[in-house]
């Protein structure tokens, strides 16, 4: 036999030797040294090592060993991959073939096992080598288990898919918006094989009998009828019924299922408005006698169909929950902008009118459901306002919410900073804070306190009222002539500063008026009015010596032209002068203005 060939058998038996001692004493280092020592490719190591790997957990299966002999083996499998003596996916087969030889029971052991490495099979070293592994693993899990029975162990795999695999992965989003048609509720179709009929008809046939039954005294062993609403195959074939469309909401865009729909819809609500439901919060000893204690097991039934236990169904408010959260969920999907619908997959007014009102008259029952009808509608509004933010995600092509960095080299580095001198604080001798620039020194060092330069008189720009209002007050003497629509009230940016001016410093603009104005301008007009009384007039200007003596002067000249022309006017009654031509004017005792008269 040539020395260079790799003997199989030779290694595997080292292996298996060597890893029964690594498994009982828990260190990897044997192993490792045995591995350095044989001769051979690094690849037909692993491969050897990985046969003895598989080899040593099926005896330890078929020697019906504990769960904690084969965790063992499998964490040692685990440090052989991190040393690199086997294969990245030697862990993943070893634990396929666990689950696939052990009972449900001990399944859950092995996978409590699985939930505690979330982070190990998130690695680098791990992900992509077992994630097919593991998924393949979970599918086979959930085949095997009931989702009627074994609820909470369905539930914890779908929450380590979740933790495991990222938000974005396509693989867990049904991109394509497919629906699980297999999802078939059985109920009875035969109207002649019913029993609700032969028992509405006893129970009518007792009353005409006048029979009373008492209560224990009954002949069959079913419970009690405790829903007072009138139970028949018609109701329960319709109540049925709808679990067909809720399945298969494609249906309800084709008109002849949904009219078969609306109408079901109708009877089955109304049978929901008619009858109430008491609260459940006044038997709160016998609720607690029915609660499991510790960690008994809790039954979730899918759906029990029996005509027998329509009544209790009825009454049942979980029940009842249970299918007015199937209408919401179905709406939404009906009026929600789905990327895969098909085109024909639209909805008339009318449809779209009644699933609005329907909606509302759901959540109202959802209201009036005990217990904590009012907490429970908020809690579902909530979900699927968020399943909403879901649907245009995936809408969008689900894009990666993880924001990758940029490689190192493409980082910009921040430059450093020097210190900043004493001075640029005011911490020099001087106390002066330097700017940078000599204007802006000198405008920050104006003042030392910022709050009090401020605050400062020169920095006062609000105008007094005459100064605004000079204009128009000036504007609304009628002997000015000014017309309407050349006054500055008509301004709106004049008619904003003028109310901004009065709120500031005007008494009157907060006072109560039962006058009401039409316009800005007209209110304006008003204000300059009461302005116009209260402002004191306007200061005459001082004159001085020489502009007295010239207006003497003026005075004389005038007096003097008009005595000139005095036999031209004739002074008449009610103050008037009337000239040779008919013509008067308004007589006046002050030579400017007469003179002023005369020339106009």
């Amino acid at each position: 036999m040539s020395p260079g060939v790799f003997q199989f058998n030779d290694a595997r038996h080292k292996f298996s030797i060597c890893t029964k001692e690594a498994v009982k004493s828990k260190n990897i280092k044997p192993l490792t040294l045995v591995f350095s020592q044989l001769s051979g490719g690094e690849t037909e190591k692993k491969s050897t090592l990985d046969q003895a790997f598989r080899g040593i957990l099926e005896e330890k299966i078929l020697e019906q060993g504990e769960c904690e002999d084969f965790l063992s083996i499998i964490s040692l499998s685990i440090n052989g991959v991190t040393e690199g003596i086997c294969s990245a996916t030697t862990p993943f087969i070893l634990l396929g073939d666990v689950l696939d030889c052990l009972p449900l029971d001990q399944c859950d052991r092995i996978f409590t096992f699985v939930e505690k490495n979330v982070g190990t099979w998130k690695s680098a070293t791990f992900y992509s080598a077992g994630k097919n592994y593991l998924l393949r693993m979970c599918n086979d899990l959930l085949r095997r288990l009931s989702k009627s029975q074994n609820t909470v162990f369905c539930g914890r795999i779908q929450l380590f898919l979740a933790r495991l695999f990222p938000l974005s992965e396509k693989s867990g989003l049904n991109l394509q918006s497919q629906f699980n048609l297999e999802n078939i509720t059985v109920f009875n179709t035969n109207e002649q094989d019913s029993t609700l009929g032969l028992k509405n008809l006893q129970h009518t046939e007792d009353k005409e009998d006048g029979m009373e039954v008492e209560e224990g005294e009954t002949g069959d062993e079913e419970p009690p009828t405790t829903c007072s609403v009138p139970i028949d195959y018609n109701l329960y074939r319709k109540f049925w019924t709808l679990q067909d469309f809720f399945r298969n909401p494609l249906q309800c865009y084709e008109k002849i299922f949904w009219k078969t729909f609306l109408k079901h819809s109708d009877d089955v609500l109304d049978v929901f408005r008619s009858y109430k439901l008491d609260d459940m919060q006044a038997s709160k000893k016998k609720q607690e006698e029915l609660k499991p204690q510790g960690e008994a097991h809790v039954y979730f039934a899918k759906f029990l169909t029996s005509e027998k236990l329509m009544d209790l169904q009825l009454n049942d408010s979980n029940f009842r929950r249970h299918i007015l959260l199937q209408y919401l969920i179905l709406f939404q999907y009906l009026k929600g902008q789905v990327k895969f619908k098909s085109s024909y997959c639209v909805l008339t007014d009318e449809q779209s009118l009644w699933i609005e009102d329907t909606t509302k008259a759901v959540y109202q029952l959802l209201k009036e459901t005990p217990p904590d009808g009012e907490k429970f509608s908020r809690m579902v509004e909530h979900i699927l306002h968020s399943e909403e933010n879901w649907i245009a995600w995936k809408n969008e092509g689900c894009p990666s919410f993880v924001k990758e960095r940029p490689p190192e080299s493409k980082i910009p580095r921040p430059a450093r900073k020097r210190p900043a001198p004493e001075d640029f604080f005011g911490r020099g001798p001087n106390k002066k804070v330097l700017m940078g620039n000599e204007e802006l020194t000198r405008l920050w060092n104006l003042c030392p306190d910022n709050m009090e330069a401020c605050k400062s008189e020169s920095r006062e720009f609000m105008p007094s009222l005459e100064e605004f209002f000079e204009e128009a007050i000036e504007q609304a003497e009628p002997e000015n002539m000014v017309e309407e629509e050349y006054k500055v009230v008509n301004n709106s940016n004049y008619g904003w500063r003028a109310l901004r001016l009065l709120a500031r410093r005007s008494p009157h603009f907060f006072q109560p008026t039962n006058q009401q104005f039409k316009s800005l301008p007209e209110y304006l007009d008003n204000m300059v009015i009461k302005l116009a009384k209260e402002l004191p007039p306007p200061s005459e200007e001082i004159k001085t010596a020489d502009d007295e003596d010239e207006e003497e002067d003026n005075d004389d000249a005038l007096l003097k032209e008009s005595n000139e022309i005095s036999h031209v006017f004739q002074p008449t009654t009610a103050g008037y002068l009337t000239s040779s031509s008919g013509d008067k004017r308004l007589l006046t005792n002050s030579p400017k203005q007469l003179m002023v008269a005369i020339r106009s």
